[in-house]
């Protein structure tokens, strides 16, 4: 052979060497109604590579062999998708992605042992995003998830208090979670609100349904766990967003920065947030006094992933000064009054609130100052076929209520309560496809009173513990999932005395020995046990179409008032008192679901039905002549009773979202629930007045029609117009005894919104704006579980109208700068 033949062939023999050597890039766009979608994650299969689509919906894969591959895209809120690519060279792909308005398919963490999918859950669980979040005017995380889930209600006390309710259950029968962490500030307390920063939140989870298999005591009616932003940048970037937000109606003013970093495997990010408001205003009452607010918050958090697993360290801090209304007016004018006596008070003869008082931002001398502390470590050991996961924090909350003109500086009530908490799940391996965890849960509580002049509770030692086994297997088109757990829970306290300061007059906590001690609270030490335990399973007749039931079991141990509360709280106006010889609560909830997902339209329909052993309420203490009984002038007096109760009702959603109108979406949703009281013993004595449970909401309505732009705009981004109408039907159905609670009115509520995404040149999102305004007619109304309804000190009013309304008109403008 010639040399020069020898080198033709030398060089032919390389040609496969090189092509095959070579690595390759993919290379693509992803669009939803064409246009493109930021936040996809791209998985390339085989392989462990992933990337995420940036601001124009870019994504880059590159350092690949020639072969064939699968990319496989998912992100909430659309249909994952499967895509082969035959890669021979460099590849340039176009994948479009469909909207999933029903969310099947998205991950979700609470109330199971790990992460699943929302299809896979019998228990029926409803998930928000941030985005639907900032599409409605919200005062408070509540209420957005209120506007944003059936079933869910709370009952308010002014524009910043908002307590949760699933299916007519509330107080320490929901169980609210922050990233997992049981949220522990008196949460039995009637007059203030969740401990958390709205602006923080980016999706919540809200479980509708006895979940003490996961969490013990207090999840008998459901939970909702707040979970704030992932972080989820590139390495040695740092982003942000700054959130400002105003609303009329109270000038509410709110402005948060929240911070983004990261460097190799750590994650870092930071968010501080203030809002202040005056007094809220409506057509019958005007400036409605006592409702004025400052917030403050602060949070950081520091995470590490590893091959191993991860580790994320959080500390929040939260601090609101909040006004206490407590609804005197004058008779005449029906215009708000003021307490400027301690003794002699006369709360039908106090002067009238100024003017220039009604819409002030300062903080009122007679207000509340709470103040919350959280600090928590979540972490995940993984193994070849297994994960350790611990979730320990400690938390403080300090509520102080200023009820004292004469001396402003002396808090009525001071009570700091410190808890641990514990959580240690352990995901065992796969045997014959059962996946199952065991785990164990709960916390060690103390509360104390100090320098304070009223004790509506004693200062108690809480130890909480809890066992349990979850599993879960699919046969088919079958998912099944259940288990069973065992709590304890101790709760006690040593004798409280109470005495008068001699200078004051006020109440103090003395010694036992001290003059003229009196015995407040006796001793008290007792266990509770429950056993509760759940059994469902998900039919999935098809992709688009499935059947959910489920047979949970809760349990409740009675709350701290609620056994041992013996005195007023300021903030609420009321006195409350317990009953030591109480028994823990005990519910059997049934639920049946329906889901389709259809080409136009998706349809939910769930129904429920719970019955409760031992069920815990307040009602109006009265004499034997029927008239209210009064401990301390000024302020109501309710005495808590135990009985049988049911509760049932319905949630059904019709979304419609024709594919050939793709830019139109009609959402619909009615929810129901009827609560009845079981107590034999007042139903024959009292019949009608005793028949049902206070604080059920009325039959509610929500219809949205919303026009989103699918036109690629040079400026705009998905910019949207909508219009939806809330329609609450009259409350028949409430607890009369005692006067208790009364008849509530329906009313519909009209509110319209836009809003768009501003672009720059390089076509990424600069600024978010939503400008809204909700009650467009200025509708007087007010909801059956508003407690100022109930504020009324008169029994003729000039107006005719008894009680404190619900906000009027109130128009809403926010922006959202990403950076």
């Amino acid at each position: 052979m010639s040399f020069k033949s020898l080198i033709i062939a030398s060089l032919i023999s390389f040609i496969p060497i090189i092509v095959f050597g070579q690595k390759l890039t993919i290379q693509g766009s992803i669009l939803s109604r064409n246009l493109p979608v930021e936040g996809i994650t791209v998985k390339l299969y085989p392989g462990t590579i992933t990337s995420k689509t940036n601001s124009s919906g870019i994504f880059k894969i590159g350092e690949l062999s020639a072969g064939s591959y699968q990319l496989i895209c998912s992100g909430i809120g659309y249909q994952s998708l499967k895509y082969k690519v035959d890669l021979k060279s460099d590849s340039t792909v176009k994948i479009e992605l469909t909207e999933n308005t029903s969310n099947l398919n998205d991950v979700v963490i609470t109330g199971m042992s790990r992460a699943t999918e929302l299809r896979k859950s019998p228990v029926p669980i409803a998930v928000l995003s941030k985005r639907n979040m900032d599409q409605n005017v919200n005062t408070n995380l509540i209420d957005a998830i209120v506007k944003g889930i059936p079933g869910v209600s709370a009952v308010t006390t002014g524009t910043n208090v908002s307590k949760p309710f699933i299916r007519g259950l509330g107080y320490n029968r929901v169980l609210t979670l922050y990233d997992g962490l049981r949220q522990e500030g008196q949460q039995w307390g009637d007059e203030h609100g969740i401990e958390v920063d709205e602006y923080g939140i980016s999706r919540a989870e809200v479980v509708k349904g006895p979940a003490s298999l996961t969490y013990g005591s207090d999840a008998l009616a459901g939970v909702i766990n707040m979970i704030p932003g992932n972080i989820d940048i590139s390495d040695k970037t740092l982003k942000g967003d700054v959130t400002i937000n105003y609303q009329s109606n109270n000038g509410m003013v709110g402005t948060s920065l929240g911070l983004l970093y990261a460097k190799n495997d750590w994650k870092y990010a930071f968010r501080a947030t203030g809002k202040a408001a005056h007094n809220y205003y409506n057509k019958v009452d005007g400036y409605v006094f006592g409702t004025a607010f400052q917030e403050f918050n602060l949070s950081a958090s520091a995470r590490i992933d590893k091959k191993w697993g991860y580790s994320k360290t959080a500390v929040t801090y939260y601090d609101n000064l909040m006004e206490i209304p407590d609804g005197s007016r004058d008779s005449l004018t029906r215009q708000f009054t003021k307490q400027i006596f301690d003794f002699g008070d006369d709360i039908k003869n106090r002067p009238i609130v100024a003017d220039n008082e009604l819409k002030s931002y300062v903080i009122n001398p007679l207000h509340q100052h709470i103040q919350h502390f959280r600090f928590y470590n979540t972490s995940q050991i993984k193994f070849a076929n297994s994960d350790l996961n611990f979730l320990f924090g400690g938390q403080q909350s300090v509520r102080r209520e200023y009820n004292h003109p004469t001396f402003p500086s002396q808090a009525g009530l001071n009570v700091v309560l410190n808890t641990l908490n514990y959580d240690v799940k352990y995901n065992l391996p796969d045997i014959k496809d059962i996946e199952s965890t065991i785990g164990i849960n709960g916390m060690l509580q103390g509360n104390r009173s100090k320098n304070a002049t009223d004790f509506p509770i004693p200062d108690y030692d809480l130890f909480d513990i809890g066992a349990f086994y979850f599993a879960k297997k699919s046969f088919g088109k079958v998912d099944v999932s259940g288990g069973v757990r065992l709590d304890r829970r101790n709760i006690s306290w040593n004798n409280f005395y109470v005495g008068t300061n001699s200078q004051t007059g006020f109440g103090k906590k003395v010694d036992a020995n001290a003059p003229n001690a009196t015995l407040q609270f006796p001793h008290f030490n007792k266990n509770y046990y429950g056993l509760s335990g759940s059994l469902g399973l998900t039919y999935n007749i098809s992709e688009k179409f499935l059947i959910k039931a489920n047979l949970a079991r809760g349990y409740r141990a009675p709350n701290i008032t609620e056994i041992g509360s013996n005195g007023l709280d300021p903030g609420a106006h009321i006195v409350y008192l317990g009953n030591r010889t109480f028994k823990p609560e005990f519910n059997l909830q049934q639920d049946l679901g329906i889901i389709s997902y259809f080409k136009d339209a998706d349809l939910s329909l769930e129904v429920f039905n719970n019955d409760i052993q031992n069920y815990i309420f307040q009602s109006r203490l009265t004499d034997e002549n029927g008239n209210p009984v009064v401990v301390v002038p000024g302020n109501l007096t309710y005495q808590y009773q135990q009985s049988k109760a049911r509760l049932y009702g319905a949630e059904f959603s019709a979304n419609i979202h024709p594919s050939n109108l793709k830019w139109l979406s009609f959402n619909n949703s009615i929810a129901y629930v009827v609560g009845l009281n079981k107590n034999e013993a007042l139903l024959n004595q009292y019949g009608n007045e005793a028949k049902y449970l206070p604080f059920i909401p009325p039959l509610q309505i929500r219809s949205e029609i919303k026009l989103t732009s699918t036109t690629q705009h040079v400026l705009f981004s998905k910019p949207y117009f909508k219009i939806d109408a809330v329609i609450a039907a009259n409350q028949n159905k409430f607890y009369a005894l005692d006067d208790t609670e009364s008849f509530t009115a329906g009313y519909t509520l009209i509110n319209a919104g836009i809003g768009t995404g501003i672009k720059s040149k390089s076509n990424k999102t600069v600024l978010d704006v939503f400008i809204q305004c909700d009650n467009i007619f200025n509708t007087a109304y007010q909801a059956h579980l508003n407690r100022l309804k109930y504020f009324e000190y008169y029994t003729e009013y000039p107006n005719d109208k008894s009680g404190i309304f619900n906000m009027g008109r109130n128009f809403s403008f926010k922006a959202i700068i990403p950076f």
